[in-house]
């Protein structure tokens, strides 16, 4: 069989053909800086299929982001963007970048629900009713949480622990094992004991 033969056996299969095209950044690769993060993902093809990948992502978080007020989001891309060119100062900058990336995408899945949630799931918290914490989970990588107390929300992404999953956020964190959660909310705050509102979940 000749190549030409497979490559049409495989259109006709409905696989994905290889190319090095498919790897290629959203960006322009003939304008970067030589030496910078920028041409790192442009030689990288793996850096280039998430490039591809947040890109995707990014626009179908606009879509649902049109009515934000204030308008946060390109304001935030700019400053992770600034913050993954700081990878020129990692040991690693290929895994920083590959970080930056999935870490990204993650996030804007779960904020914008992008993706099918778990939840939300409601915590009673230290033994009073009215004290609760609603969490929504999300199957991104790494796996993420969107977790609600009070007047407040939290983005968390999965941290490796050793029993149950833990996800952590800016000052926040949120430790669930067999529908027991530990919550943190807030720098140095006090641990709140919380349990499933099995009644909420039935709703």
């Amino acid at each position: 069989m000749t190549t030409r033969q497979h490559l049409l056996l495989l259109t006709m299969a409905g696989l994905p053909l290889l190319s090095s095209q498919a790897a290629e950044p959203s960006f322009n690769c003939t304008k970067v800086p030589t030496g910078s993060i920028e041409a790192l993902i442009c030689k990288t093809p793996s850096l280039g299929e998430l490039d591809q990948r947040l890109a995707k992502v990014y626009q179908q978080a606009s879509a649902k982001a049109v009515n934000e007020h204030p308008p946060l989001l390109k304001a935030e891309q700019r400053g992770w963007i600034k913050g993954r060119n700081d990878c020129w100062k990692a040991k690693d900058k290929s895994l920083c970048v590959s970080d930056n990336y999935r870490m990204r995408i993650a996030e804007l899945q779960a904020r914008y629900a992008l993706l099918p949630a778990t939840g939300p799931v409601f915590y009673s918290c230290d033994g009073q009713p009215a004290k609760e914490v609603v969490a929504t989970f999300y199957p991104t990588d790494p796996a993420s949480a969107v977790v609600e107390f009070g007047d407040s929300t939290s983005l968390m992404l999965q941290e490796v622990s050793a029993s149950g999953s833990r996800y952590q956020g800016r000052n926040e964190s949120f430790w669930e094992h067999q529908g027991k959660a530990v919550v943190v909310w807030g720098y140095q705050a006090p641990e709140m004991q919380c349990e499933v509102r099995a009644e909420r979940n039935k709703q």
